[in-house]
């Protein structure tokens, strides 16, 4: 059996993200078009002769320890598992951190994948997605991967058919927002504008890009926008530099546009880097191939 495994931990962008109400426990209810993209953090798992869990990440401004949600998975199969020894995790993050894409959760929804393989546990997709729910909303998705509509509190999910092939830019201005304040926020607001997600899912049933970039919607925007103005000003970059649509993905800060040609995209990049507004841009495609290694 290996002693070491290496993954690919995905991104995941929103095409279409409404809130539809608020659980007696406090807990936000969603409707939203998850989308995996091809921008991705290197997890990788070694067996070690030790019984503790190390964590090593390339920034030296997160947390290695129980604070991290990939220490969290880990901890948390090993704690039911016996046959987990000793581990250490290392974690290259490429994926903007508190960007709204689902950049911690990824790597724990790695780790769990990693260690069902690693140690031979035999645990079901569905299993792991369990485990997945117990450290955050976002893991089971990551988990799942490709193009899926989520409800409830993000747990409920359905596959839906995959995003038309496109070219995403991704953007994140140097600004830090708070989730918990930015749905505090929506609270506050008597009719906040709810994005068509039927309509979405019937454009990806038909493969329509055009249509689909149309119909996206994110309502959170109606609060995260006006806290952080820069946010309108690199959507509005992006579809000066031809992108068919440009959005605010999660929480924010992080804006993607989807672009038809490959040319405008690498255009937009450049002027949106060179503008200062941001310093995390990317260009990649959407990730829809089941079969595909992690």
């Amino acid at each position: 059996m290996a002693n070491v495994i290496h993954l690919k931990a995905l991104a995941k962008i929103n095409l279409g993200l409404d809130v539809t109400g608020v659980r007696e426990d406090g807990y936000h209810m969603v409707r939203m078009i998850m989308q995996t993209i091809d921008l991705f953090d290197w997890v990788t798992i070694r067996k070690s002769k030790q019984e503790a869990i190390t964590l090593r990440t390339n920034l030296n401004f997160l947390p290695t320890d129980e604070h991290n949600i990939a220490y969290q998975a880990a901890l948390l199969l090993k704690q039911d598992h016996p046959q987990i020894g000793g581990l250490e995790l290392n974690i290259h993050k490429c994926i903007p951190v508190a960007a709204g894409m689902a950049g911690g959760s990824t790597d724990a929804a790695a780790v769990l994948y990693g260690l069902n393989k690693l140690f031979g546990l035999g645990l079901s997709l569905s299993k792991l997605m369990e485990y997945g729910l117990k450290l955050g909303a976002d893991v089971p998705y990551c988990l799942l991967r490709g193009t899926a509509l989520a409800e409830g509190i993000g747990e409920k999910l359905t596959r839906l058919a995959p995003m038309p092939d496109c070219h995403i830019l991704i953007a994140k201005p140097p600004v830090s927002v708070s989730t918990k304040l930015v749905y505090q926020s929506l609270d506050a607001l008597e009719q906040p504008p709810h994005p068509p997600i039927d309509a979405q899912i019937r454009d990806l049933e038909e493969q329509d890009l055009c249509s689909l970039a149309g119909h996206m919607g994110n309502v959170l925007e109606s609060v995260t926008v006006p806290m952080h103005p820069e946010i309108e000003r690199i959507k509005e970059m992006m579809m000066e530099q031809g992108a068919i649509a440009a959005m605010m993905s999660g929480s924010g800060p992080t804006v993607f546009g989807i672009f038809s040609e490959e040319g405008r995209a690498y255009e937009a990049k450049a002027r949106i880097r060179s503008s200062g507004i941001a310093r995390q841009v990317y260009v990649t495609k959407p990730y829809n191939i089941k079969e595909k290694n992690r």
